[in-house]
């Protein structure tokens, strides 16, 4: 049986996800959702009206789809080419009015260059695999395609540098939800600006995601880094990550029709004494937050294209710096 409850503290809580419902008189947390309906999204997009050509890599895939249903929802023009890692496809993917085709990996050149020359704005976004990162950025940066990279993995020097060598336009990112972005980015000045605050603390961090997701959330690795700035003593491979469905439904509380798509995460810090505790918490339900936070990454990276911007690499942080949050 998973015990939650840290080894070393003797704080009277054990450490747990607050339930749905109230804790102590707080109210039930916020959970962000992909469930949003399609007005919404339309009466938050940024005032002013924007569509370029748009093609979504990885559009077999839930985050690919996700991401080419954003871009519809925002009226930007859904290039209808999509890419399997399968030689052998015989299958479209209808996105708003789009019937979006699916090619295999052997046409991969010849059609992207074919997308260059039709469509000279285009911006590629890539959800694909891990392994295909480095080689897909390559042949981007070759054709010389403006890309967003929301893949995770890879060789993350080779990525920088096929797109420094080239001279391309690229936005890098493997944590494409702007609010949660913003959170990583303030315990990053917290912990330049205050190093060792949190010296002698005893830190505590669960995640939960669905059971695909093998590896440890690379968000996490990055705040637990800060709170090492801050001072405290982490052994990642005390991390608790749960990836079993009933331990998600029971135990951490994610909604039922949340169980193959969600990104929990908790801080727990206790004082040397136990007399003092911070708790830090994020939780996403869905992709929505992901696919809407990468439209906004296309629009800043084409705009940065258009203007014929010096810089050429890009993360989310430069997208949060000029304004695009909603």
């Amino acid at each position: 049986m998973l015990s939650l409850r840290p080894h070393r503290t003797t704080f009277s809580r054990p450490l747990s996800w607050p339930r749905r419902g109230r804790l102590g008189g707080a109210a039930a947390p916020h959970y962000v959702s992909a469930a949003a309906p399609a007005a919404a999204l339309e009466s938050a997009a940024p005032p002013e009206s924007v569509s370029f050509p748009i093609l979504v890599n990885g559009c077999t895939g839930k985050m690919g789809l996700s991401v080419a249903e954003a871009a519809a929802l925002r009226g930007l023009h859904l290039v209808p080419v999509s890419f399997s890692s399968r030689e052998k496809v015989e299958k479209a993917i209808q996105v708003g009015q789009t019937d979006i085709r699916i090619y295999g990996p052997s046409t991969r050149e010849d059609v992207l260059s074919s997308i260059a020359d039709e469509f000279p704005d285009v911006i590629v976004v890539d959800y694909t695999a891990p392994d295909s990162v480095n080689s897909n950025a390559e042949l981007y940066c070759k054709l010389g395609l403006p890309f967003v990279m929301g893949t995770t993995g890879g060789n993350k020097h080779l990525l920088y540098k096929s797109v420094q060598d080239s001279k391309s336009y690229a936005l890098i990112s493997p944590q494409m939800g702007k609010q949660v972005v913003a959170f990583v980015a303030a315990m990053k000045i917290m912990a330049e600006q205050f190093p060792g605050a949190f010296s002698g603390y005893h830190l505590e961090v669960l995640e939960s995601h669905q059971a695909g997701k093998l590896d440890t959330s690379g968000t996490a690795k990055d705040v637990i880094a800060c709170f090492e700035k801050l001072g405290v003593s982490y052994d990642m491979n005390r991390m608790v990550k749960i990836r079993d469905p009933e331990q998600q439904l029971e135990m951490v509380g994610v909604p039922e029709e949340h169980i193959q798509g969600h990104a929990f995460h908790l801080y727990h810090l206790t004082s040397p004494d136990d007399s003092v505790s911070f708790e830090f918490q994020h939780n996403v339900c869905g992709r929505s937050i992901y696919a809407e936070g990468t439209i906004d990454a296309a629009i800043f990276l084409h705009r940065k294209v258009q203007s014929k911007d010096s810089k050429r690499i890009y993360n989310m942080d430069d997208v949060l710096r000029e304004g695009f949050m909603r």
